[in-house]
């Protein structure tokens, strides 16, 4: 399994907007076929941080994710509201297998 940690700081005045953005881009995404999850978490403690939880089957689905037209349209419409780069880091998932 193919698993990414995508570190995002939205800046305080969009957080509502990238919310709103990242549900239709997990909704699409969690049908993708070699999708097996797409978390989204919101820090406790600054509301302004998330984590997006990507797993795929394997590298080549997760590639395939970012030519999606509902990834690229994610991808333009919260661009601005970065307060600095989003930073995905990849993992190889150990458990549960596949």
């Amino acid at each position: 399994m193919h698993v990414t940690l995508v570190n995002v700081h939205v800046k305080k005045e969009h957080i509502d907007d990238f919310i709103e953005a990242t549900r239709l881009n997990h909704e699409a995404s969690t049908r993708e076929s070699g999708n097996r999850r797409f978390d989204i978490l919101q820090s406790s403690e600054d509301p302004a941080r998330f984590v997006l939880y990507e797993a795929y089957t394997s590298a080549d689905d997760a590639l395939a994710h970012k030519d999606t037209a509902h990834y690229l349209a994610w991808r333009e419409a919260v661009a601005d509201w970065m307060a600095e780069p989003r930073q995905g880091v990849c993992y190889q998932g150990l458990f549960p297998k596949g």
